[in-house]
């Protein structure tokens, strides 16, 4: 940790609860195509991947699943990016470290992630942001994480990412970067934390 120089972030579960924002998401497209709301399940594994590969879980026949690739493609997603409650350290935390500390988001978001930075006052409170658009393969692949190090051109043990899932947990692993697992003590991680404020005594003594 002598030489640590990047701190990287999950979006969903890490920075942001997002749970009712997405649940609300997927529904409203289940609604439009006639379907019942998600199951426990369904959404368990809609919070840690990509918009295209929710839907893939949600639609099992191709027709309508591309009609549901499309209509996502026209329907808003800022109703939902407002419900979205942020961590309520992360601002205070983003703050203190950042005169020591480059600050990255890898997320399995793509094309929601800068909006939610602006509407919720973040935009300029990150170095380098990576989505799934930014990627050939999203998490669990480390290569959102190996992107971010070849940015700031550093080696593994110069960076650690906060997440909360398996995904998570799998990319750092891939990447060779510690992993920091927040509110999930069923993660193998170098820390757990329960509040992000945690992190101060990890990055700033």
């Amino acid at each position: 940790m002598n030489d640590l120089r990047v701190i990287a972030f999950d979006c969903d579960g890490v920075m942001f609860d997002s749970v009712q924002s997405n649940m609300d998401y997927y529904n409203s497209i289940l609604n439009h195509f006639g379907k019942p709301q998600m199951t426990p399940e369904q959404f368990a594994h809609a919070h840690m991947h990509t918009a295209n590969e929710v839907l893939g879980n949600l639609f099992s026949d191709p027709e309508t699943l591309e009609a549901a690739y499309a209509f996502r493609q026209k329907m808003s997603y800022w109703p939902f990016i407002k419900g979205m409650k942020m961590e309520p350290d992360l601002k205070d935390l983003l703050g203190k470290i950042r005169p020591k500390y480059k600050t990255a988001i890898a997320t399995n978001r793509s094309d929601t992630m800068q909006g939610i930075l602006v509407e919720h006052g973040l935009a300029g409170y990150f170095d380098f942001v990576v989505c799934a658009l930014d990627v050939q393969n999203p998490k669990p692949h480390p290569e959102s994480l190996i992107k971010i190090m070849e940015h700031f051109n550093i080696k593994p043990s110069q960076a650690i990412y906060i997440g909360d899932s398996v995904l998570d947990e799998m990319a750092a692993k891939g990447a060779g970067i510690p992993l920091v697992s927040y509110k999930n003590k069923d993660l193998s991680a170098q820390y757990h934390i329960s509040r992000l404020k945690e992190l101060e005594d990890i990055l700033l003594n």
